[in-house]
């Protein structure tokens, strides 16, 4: 099932006001098979580093977003009962970024496995796994970010 992009773009804007900052486009959200996020940060001569491109942090902003914005496609039905939080994260820079770069977010393990931990009284982990590439398809970077649900209803 394809979400509308522009909804889970709104929500992630109005919830992370630095994903505004940097410029961030949500271009494509599907729940097809788990849930995928492709996300852009333009070139911007703000977000560059000393060499010309994309700076680190910003490439690493644009990973947990569209990581985030895989969470609200997935689990943005459940925010009246769990409050999604990442836990950690891990990077790997590879090559030298040019240009804009895209981050494409998958949820890493069924959504109804996931859910199903929560129903049981347990605070679920899942992996988001996330390909940072140039908009030629040259992959310069990975990511893994680790999110729970955080129950809300305790009482």
């Amino acid at each position: 099932m394809t979400i509308d992009a522009r909804q889970v773009a709104a929500g992630m804007l109005d919830a992370v006001p630095f994903a505004r900052t940097l410029g961030l486009e949500f271009l494509d959200v599907t729940t097809d098979d788990g849930a995928r996020v492709v996300a852009r940060l333009p070139d911007s001569p703000g977000v560059h580093n000393h060499l010309g491109g994309p700076h680190a942090g910003a490439m690493f902003s644009l990973g947990e977003s569209a990581s985030g914005a895989v969470v609200l496609a997935a689990f943005g039905h459940l925010l009246d009962r769990a409050l999604p939080l990442p836990v950690r994260a891990d990077v790997a820079y590879r090559k030298v970024a040019r240009g804009p770069v895209r981050a494409t977010a998958r949820l890493g393990r069924p959504a109804a496995d996931v859910v199903a931990e929560l129903d049981a009284g347990r605070r679920p982990e899942f992996d988001v796994p996330v390909e940072i590439a140039m908009e030629d398809g040259t992959v310069t970077g990975e990511m893994t970010v680790v999110w729970t649900l955080r129950p809300t209803d305790r009482g």
